[in-house]
């Protein structure tokens, strides 16, 4: 994902959540439910109930940017209840996220120096 920003961190909120809410509803529940600063640059990942979209919210220093992804014809790998209610990912975890795949069991791929 492309973006104007480099976050300093990245939420994913593992409740599910009413997309009719926009930038002033899921900053409260950035503030209330995830206790963390909105405006801090971090990213906060939301789902809907049905899986097929996400909403992603940030503060680019001038003000809020929400990004908005919707599957057409298959489902985000939502963590489910038996994690944490929010999660931190790296960047590659959020890629592998909008690219589809479970974002729980897979650890990021480190490379060693291998002589040959």
């Amino acid at each position: 994902m492309k973006m104007f920003v480099e976050p300093s961190d990245i939420y994913l909120h593992r409740p599910v959540v009413d997309f009719r809410k926009s930038i002033n509803g899921l900053a409260n529940i950035v503030v209330a439910e995830m206790n963390l600063n909105v405006m801090s640059g971090a990213l906060f990942i939301f789902c809907n109930k049905s899986k097929d979209k996400l909403k992603i919210l940030y503060w680019d220093k001038t003000g809020f940017a929400l990004w908005h992804k919707r599957l057409e014809n298959n489902k985000f790998k939502w963590p489910n209840a038996e994690h944490e209610n929010q999660l931190v990912l790296s960047e590659q975890q959020l890629h592998w996220l909008l690219d589809g795949f479970d974002i729980v069991g897979h650890k990021p791929l480190i490379l060693s120096n291998l002589s040959l």
